[in-house]
């Protein structure tokens, strides 16, 4: 597993990125999903590692070894109690010991998988301080994104047509016409929401999973650690176009964040009511 997980890592570190016309290219990691491979997205953050060590190294090994384990058991009792092999079937009813290993080995699994799972958890649910707060908020369907630390720099991301996603060379049900841009190695607090149904803000290279409820606010947060675009889509089923809810977020330089901030301010605040023509504008492209 650890092999297709190098694979996927290096085939994705293939593409080259830019975050916006005429900006600078920033590092060739892209986190988006591999024809054909198999097993979790390469992680950027440090719960994605512990959560890829999880599935890989801990619950993996354990689901293999049982799975092994229960086949062989019934290929040997099949085998040694078949009728022809076996004529006088024991009358043994009962075996305290045997009682006693299948009612203790299953809980002493169970427990050896809750430790490092109320670990996972915790982790996920108790976010550091944080250095930069985004509003995300979906709608059916793109999504609606907000810096209030930044003037309340807004905007909406919508999916780009096969088309253009082409023309951009950007994945094809990925690639939004507007992304989310944070700075490398900052903790990135994200408030979720909806205005209609529940949606899910879903980045696998983060190892973020969050719902987007109507009338309340979920909390979640991640910390990349290495530039490039990462790709995630809605992955809640909250109507016959969700799989056309892409996420594309962008991990940038400080430096290279600075910049966007002011060239985004700009362009948004002049077009708030484009923006909202923009999401109109979606319907005509279904």
């Amino acid at each position: 597993m650890r092999k297709i997980t190098s694979t996927v890592q290096m085939l994705a570190a293939g593409a080259a990125v830019t975050w916006s016309a005429g900006a600078q290219a920033t590092e060739s990691v892209a986190g988006q999903p591999v024809p054909e491979a198999l097993g979790l997205q390469a992680p950027v953050t440090e719960i994605g590692e512990f959560g890829n060590w999880m599935y890989n190294d801990w619950l993996f090994p354990i689901i293999a070894a049982i799975t092994v384990f229960v086949t062989v058991l019934l290929v040997w009792v099949m085998v040694r109690y078949r009728a022809s092999a076996n004529p006088e079937p024991s009358k043994t009813s009962h075996n305290t010991l045997i009682e006693v290993i299948w009612t203790v080995v299953p809980v002493l699994i169970l427990v050896a998988i809750a430790i490092p799972s109320f670990k996972l958890l915790y982790s996920e649910y108790t976010p550091p301080k944080a250095d930069l707060t985004i509003k995300v908020t979906g709608h059916q369907w793109y999504w609606s994104y907000e810096y209030p630390d930044h003037d309340g720099l807004s905007f909406d991301s919508i999916m780009l047509t096969d088309e253009d996603a082409a023309k951009a060379n950007l994945p094809r049900l990925l690639a939004t016409d507007n992304r989310v841009v944070v700075p490398v190695g900052k903790t990135v607090k994200l408030l979720l929401t909806s205005t209609d149904v529940i949606h899910s803000w879903t980045i696998p290279s983060f190892f973020v999973k969050m719902d987007a409820v109507p009338g309340r606010i979920n909390e979640t947060w991640f910390k990349a650690e290495k530039p490039g675009i990462y790709y995630g889509q809605c992955s809640e089923l909250c109507g016959i176009r969700h799989g056309f809810m892409p996420i594309m977020v962008e991990v940038v330089s400080e430096e290279q964040f600075a910049a966007w901030l002011e060239e985004a301010k700009a362009q948004f605040a002049s077009a708030s009511a484009s923006t909202q023509f923009a999401s109109a504008d979606l319907t005509v492209r279904q």
